[in-house]
């Protein structure tokens, strides 16, 4: 296998991770920003207050992205299969 192969794979490998992860990411940066903003203003320092919005923000986010994530799963392996007759020739 050629160091460039590797490479290629490696690059697809990381982009499909960021991709898949990146709305879920997203959402919980954003409500733990909002829950810390309103936290810092009302001088509540609980930490387990942001908790229980962040585990509902990520359900919802999970209802609405996971459809979209798993084709993308999907297709990464589907192309990883493809490759392997290729890979070791």
């Amino acid at each position: 296998m050629e160091p460039a192969t590797v490479i290629d794979l490696g690059r697809n490998a990381l982009w499909t991770v960021m991709l898949v992860s990146s709305p879920m990411l997203l959402v919980a940066l954003a409500v733990g920003l909002f829950i810390g903003v309103i936290q810092a203003a009302t001088s509540i320092n609980e930490a387990t207050l942001s908790f229980i919005p962040k585990l509902i923000a990520m359900g919802l986010a999970l209802s609405l992205f996971g459809a979209w994530q798993l084709t993308v799963m999907v297709d990464y392996t589907k192309d990883i299969f493809k490759r392997i007759p290729v890979l070791f020739s």
